[in-house]
C-alpha cells in the first residue's frame, strides 16, 4: 500500500443557509465508538502498488519544548468496511478528544494505505479536527486503511493506536445543469441515468447571497434519509398561519451540503422537473429518478453542479473538491 501523511489548517467561512433546510441536525453522518486496534493490520499490496511506495515521516519521538502530548481520538468519519461503502471522493475526517497544539507531530503518527496507489495529504480545520483528501478521485472497489500511531508520541505511551480500514464502492459521479434542468448519473464511467430535475428559483437574497440559489461547484454526498422532514424555521417563519411557512415530508433525500442542499423527490410540480428551476435550492427529481439514486447512494460519492451564479464554498459540508491540490497542500502542518 501506499502510504501518505500530511495535512493543512483551517479556514472559517460562514455558510448561507439554504431553503430546503431539514429539521433534522445539519449533518446526518453515521458515527460509531473508535476501536484501538494494533497497528500490525495489513492489506495485501498488488505489485504495481507497492512498486515505488513513498517514504512515511519519521516517527516525533519528542518535541522542540520538550513538552508530553497527550491526545485520543473521539470519532473517526466515515464508517469501517463492515459498515459502509463509500464513494471515490470520501474525505477521512479525524476528531481527536482535545485540542491538539503540536499538530506537526501528531500528523507525522497518522498513516493513510490503499491496495492502489495515491497521493493525499491531510488538512487541519480546527484545533481538534483533520481531513484527509487525495489529490484525485480514489479508485473504486478497493480498501484503504487509515492508522492513528498514538502511542509514538512523546508521553502518550498509554494510548493505543486505533486504525478502520474502508471499503471504497462503485464510481458514481452525477452531473446537475441547472441551465438544461438534467441530473446525468455516470456509474463507473458509464451513463446509468438522465433524470430530470428542477434546480434553485434565486430570488431570495440574504448578507448579500442569494439562498434560493443551487450552489455551483463539486459536492459529495453525506448522509441520506428515505423521509426528510423540512421546514421554513431556517427563515424565521415558524407560525402556520404565515404564507411563507411550510413544513413537509420529502422522499428519497441525500444531502449534499451544510447549508441545506439536498437531491430528493420533488414534493408535486412535476411539470417543472426537466423544464425550468423552481426549488427553494434543492435538486428536485422524478419519484423514480429520486428513489433509484438515494437507494445508489454511497457517503462520498461526488455530484458536480453548473450553471448558477451562486458559488459553492470549500467548507460547506464536504465540499473539499473545491480547492485545487495546491491550495489544499498549503496548510499542512508538515512542511516539504
Amino acid at each position: 500500500m501506499k502510504r501518505v501523511t500530511r495535512m493543512l489548517p483551517a479556514l472559517v467561512a460562514l455558510v448561507a443557509a439554504t431553503a430546503c433546510a431539514a429539521e433534522s441536525a445539519p449533518v446526518p453522518q453515521a458515527t460509531a465508538p473508535v476501536t484501538a486496534q494494533a497497528t500490525a493490520q495489513v492489506t495485501t499490496v498488488p505489485a504495481a502498488a507497492a512498486a515505488a511506495p513513498t517514504p512515511a515521516p519519521t516517527p516525533t519521538s519528542s518535541t522542540p519544548s520538550g513538552k508530553k502530548i497527550k491526545v485520543g481520538i473521539a470519532d473517526i468519519t466515515p464508517m469501517g468496511e463492515k459498515t459502509e461503502k463509500v464513494g471515490v471522493g470520501f474525505p477521512i475526517i479525524v476528531t481527536f478528544d482535545r485540542d491538539v497544539k503540536d499538530k506537526a507531530a501528531v500528523e507525522s503518527v497518522l498513516d493513510v494505505e490503499s491496495e492502489e496507489a495515491h497521493e493525499g495529504a491531510w488538512r487541519w480545520v480546527s484545533a481538534r479536527k483533520v481531513i484527509y483528501r487525495t489529490k484525485t478521485y480514489w479508485k473504486p472497489y478497493q480498501k484503504v486503511l487509515f492508522t492513528a500511531r498514538l502511542s509514538e508520541l512523546p508521553g502518550n505511551t498509554g494510548e493505543k493506536n486505533v486504525s478502520r480500514r474502508f471499503a471504497v464502492g462503485a464510481k458514481n459521479i452525477s452531473v446537475v445543469d441547472t441551465r438544461k434542468h438534467t441530473m446525468k448519473v455516470y456509474r463507473n464511467g458509464k451513463l446509468a441515468k438522465k433524470i430530470p430535475i428542477s434546480a434553485g428559483k434565486g430570488g431570495l437574497i440574504r448578507n448579500g447571497v442569494d439562498v434560493y440559489l443551487t450552489t455551483s461547484g463539486t459536492h459529495l454526498t453525506m448522509g441520506k434519509k428515505a423521509v426528510e422532514t423540512m421546514t421554513s424555521s431556517w427563515m424565521g417563519v415558524t407560525d402556520p398561519k404565515d404564507p411563507r411557512y411550510y413544513k413537509e415530508e420529502i422522499p428519497w433525500a441525500v444531502r449534499i451540503s451544510d447549508s441545506g442542499e439536498y437531491v430528493h423527490q420533488s414534493a408535486g410540480y412535476y411539470q417543472y422537473l426537466g423544464n425550468s428551476n423552481q426549488s427553494h435550492g434543492c435538486v428536485r427529481a422524478t419519484p423514480a429518478g429520486a428513489k433509484w439514486f438515494y437507494t445508489i447512494a454511497q457517503r462520498g460519492d461526488v455530484v458536480k453542479i453548473t450553471g448558477t451564479k451562486r458559488k459553492l464554498q470549500w467548507n460547506n459540508g464536504w465540499s473539499y473538491w473545491q480547492l485545487n491540490w495546491t491550495q489544499w497542500k498549503k496548510g499542512s502542518a508538515l512542511k516539504g
